[in-house]
């Protein structure tokens, strides 16, 4: 065999192998500590709103490219955010996750589970509404984790 070819071949096996090359993944025990992050994140948010008000908890837990679906209507970026809660001093806002997940990168992560809203309805009576909460957390730059979607 010539050297051009054995060249050839080799360079050919370098490439392959470096385009072959696998990921760690990481392991349960760091799955597990990004899990807990986003659950204390989560945590911190809700007892936030309870404490301080939505408004002010919605604007610090979210990241400036965050998205919020209230009805039928999106509500785009921190700006948006601002100005939808603006009104919202509400401090009868809970939840608490039934479920979390955290991408193998370690960048996303998700939470959803159960609210309750209460409120005074027209009359001004107690009323409380409930349903179902769906929040995507992204890791920023700092290491901490801010909504994107809710």
């Amino acid at each position: 065999m010539s050297t051009s070819k054995i060249t050839c071949i080799l360079f050919f096996l370098i490439l392959f192998s470096a385009c072959t090359k696998e990921e760690k993944e990481p392991s349960n025990e760091i799955m597990t500590a990004w899990k807990q992050e986003v659950l204390d994140a989560e945590a911190a948010f809700a007892q936030m709103a309870k404490e301080e008000g939505m408004n002010k908890a919605f604007l610090a837990f979210a990241a400036d490219d965050a998205v919020l679906m209230r009805g039928n209507q999106l509500i785009i970026k921190k700006t948006g955010i601002a100005e939808y809660m603006k009104d919202q001093k509400s401090k009868g806002l809970a939840w608490s996750p039934e479920f979390v997940d955290v991408a193998k990168s370690g960048d996303l992560g998700y939470t959803y589970g159960y609210y309750t809203f209460s409120y005074e309805d027209q009359e001004g009576n107690p009323a409380e509404a409930n349903g179902v909460f769906h929040t995507v957390w992204k890791r920023q730059e700092d290491g901490s984790w801010k909504f994107v979607w809710d």
